[in-house]
């Protein structure tokens, strides 16, 4: 048992501060790795009526039913068609599996926390709350995604009911 939560810890400790980098338009967010189980291509979705706008609807991932949210529709960014440089990061938040389908994925990157920023409080801006700081690599900076409250609870027991 000590063995087995030292290697937890040690794994954790490979997590931290690494992020998985992807584009929405010209914007780079970063997901803590922790979060991430994989990465797929674009799969085919059903659609599922009543859902919120972003929600595409629901793939079979080897089995396991998951909903996917088009993140360029949860940051209130336009619609644009799928290409094959779209993928679906599938991420685990609060024990739910969820799929966010992103215009493409770039690389892990360390980021530290000495080189996070806190994002400067806008009024008017409700996609904030979705960021946990701005990571800072070189001269290019990174929207680091906070998945806790990337939905709300309401938002968070919907998802769990579509699978």
């Amino acid at each position: 048992m000590k063995q087995m939560l030292e290697e937890m810890e040690l794994l954790e400790d490979t997590q931290k501060d690494k992020y998985l980098t992807f584009t929405l338009g010209k914007e780079e967010f970063g997901i803590g790795i922790g979060y991430v189980t994989e990465i797929v291509g674009i799969q085919e979705i059903t659609e599922v009526p009543e859902l919120p706008y972003y929600v595409k609807g629901i793939i079979n991932l080897r089995g396991k039913i998951i909903p996917v949210i088009d993140a360029r529709l949860r940051f209130g960014k336009e619609e644009k068609e799928y290409t094959d440089r779209n993928c679906t990061i599938v991420i685990e938040v609060k024990n739910i599996t969820i799929g966010l389908i992103v215009d493409a994925v770039a690389e892990v990157l360390y980021i530290g926390e000495e080189n996070i920023a806190q994002l400067p409080r806008l009024n008017g801006s409700s996609h904030q709350k979705y960021i946990k700081g701005i990571g800072k690599i070189g001269n290019n900076v990174k929207l680091l995604l906070d998945c806790e409250r990337l939905f709300s609870d309401d938002e968070m027991e919907s998802l769990s009911n579509i699978t």
